[in-house]
């Protein structure tokens, strides 16, 4: 096997898959059609358990391995991170389960590779810091990995949006973006209400990332998030979990840099690259004051971060035209004073809804000009997959959702179909990251928004919780 994979990678090597070049194909419009996995698998080879690996051993891998050994039928054959305490507590972690301990893969920063190329799996799940999604999801399919499942964004920019597709496209390796909030059931029961007609036709959505993340952006080394009042604020190497990285993406960009859970929900409401897709955006930023704000409300004025320069607009607005005709609102918040709120409004010719309150209006069901709450609606249009599962999610993280994700992925393995939410829909919705630092740099001014199926989306069908 080992000889296989070998052979394989100095194929993929030989057609020059790389990452400036398969951008470069993907910008020219080239026509590709998905191969076949390039390596035959088994799932769930020997024992019939389907083999998960994990890169990145954070508290969002925990999540995950939960659902994953929750799900009957599954084992972890290894995981690898660079850091000696994460590793630490995700095998603390594995233990409680009762099933043996992965092997474990660190070190250096290109550990991940080795992990590829010595393992065999069915599924590998990464969740590590942003700048390493890429690089890493193109690495496992590159490696014959069948199914990847790569955290949120996906991608930073438009060259590595093309990067996952092309690369899935070349391998046959299934990319599917775990995107978690499009199994959330208010989401998945107002999507099962656009599907059924109830707000004929869709003409509007909004939504976005509104979270007060600035005690996440900063630490004091030891925990996830700041400790009002100990005036140990970092970011970098010396804090912890998050802080380690994110906050740099707040120094050095200006856009909506983490999209997905707002548009995904939209997006499948809309078709997006089935039948539709994105044609265009537009996007401003407001002054960038949140973060030094706090930095000084907590550390004083002489505080060194004080004097850090941050670039990342506290309210970023994206709009977006579609290709057959509705618009889309995005808004990304994360370092204002402000409760949490995806802000989901869905819109069509015969009514709405709005989460922010959780209303609903259908035209000829509701009384004129008054909401309804939404819990009788979505009691009555409630997704068959939280309907069959809703015990099973009870426990799990955010509300269940992760649970319902993770079983529509597991499922996906094992009957061999396509990833639930695909390379296409990946790079569509991490996209808007990119797209929208252009549009700010350029004053606001109009960026037209690639096609990642190269006119495919026309003839493709929505697949996504049928």
């Amino acid at each position: 096997m080992e000889n296989t994979r070998r052979s394989f990678l100095k194929k993929v090597s030989a057609a020059g898959i790389g990452a400036a070049g398969l951008a470069m194909a993907g910008n020219a419009g080239a026509t590709t059609t998905a191969a076949e996995p390039q390596k035959k698998k088994t799932a769930g080879k020997d024992d019939g358990k389907l083999r998960f690996g994990f890169i990145g051993t954070g508290s969002r891998c925990h999540e995950h391995i939960n659902n994953v050994l929750a799900i009957p039928g599954n084992k972890i054959v290894a995981i690898c991170d660079i850091q000696q305490g994460p590793i630490d507590s995700t095998l603390k972690h594995i233990a409680k389960f009762n099933v043996p301990a992965p092997k474990v893969y660190k070190g250096g920063e290109r550990e991940f590779e080795n992990m590829l190329n010595n393992e065999e799996f069915d599924c590998v799940i990464i969740a590590s810091p942003w700048e390493w999604h890429v690089p890493m999801s193109v690495a496992a399919m590159k490696a014959g990995v069948p199914y990847v499942g790569v955290e949120v964004s996906a991608a930073n920019t438009i060259e590595e949006c093309w990067d996952l597709v092309n690369v899935s496209e070349a391998t046959g390796s299934h990319l599917n973006i775990m995107e978690n909030v499009c199994y959330r059931r208010d989401c998945m029961a107002a999507l099962n209400m656009v599907r059924q007609g109830l707000f004929g036709e869709i003409l509007h959505g909004t939504c976005g990332y509104e979270h007060d993340l600035r005690e996440v952006k900063f630490n004091d080394g030891t925990h996830y998030n700041y400790v009002p009042g100990s005036g140990d604020l970092r970011m970098g190497p010396t804090a912890f979990a998050e802080a380690q990285w994110r906050t740099n993406h707040s120094v050095h960009r200006n856009g909506d840099i983490y999209p997905t859970h707002g548009i995904g929900p939209i997006a499948n409401c809309m078709d997006i690259n089935r039948g539709n897709r994105f044609l265009s955006l537009s996007a401003m930023a407001t002054q960038s004051r949140g973060l030094h704000k706090f930095i000084v409300d907590n550390g004083g004025e002489n505080h060194p971060l004080a004097k850090v320069n941050f670039n990342l607009g506290d309210i970023v607005t994206s709009m977006i035209k579609c290709s057959n005709g509705q618009t889309i609102i995005v808004t990304h918040d994360t370092n204002s004073p402000r409760p949490y709120s995806l802000g989901f409004r869905v819109q069509g010719t015969e009514g709405l809804w709005m989460n922010d309150g959780d209303h609903v209006y259908v035209q000829g069901k509701s009384k004129p000009h008054r909401w309804d709450d939404s819990d009788e609606w979505f009691k009555k249009y409630d997704h068959k997959l939280w309907a069959s599962l809703e015990s099973q999610a009870a426990e799990a993280g955010h509300g269940g959702m992760d649970y319902i994700m993770m079983y529509d992925l597991i499922d996906a393995i094992r009957n061999k179909k396509p990833a639930p939410m695909d390379c296409y829909d990946a790079a569509a919705w991490s996209a808007i990251s990119g797209l929208s630092e252009m549009s700010i740099a350029r004053g606001g001014a109009l960026v037209d928004f690639p096609d990642f199926t190269r006119g495919q989306w026309i003839h493709r069908q929505p697949q996504f919780a049928l």
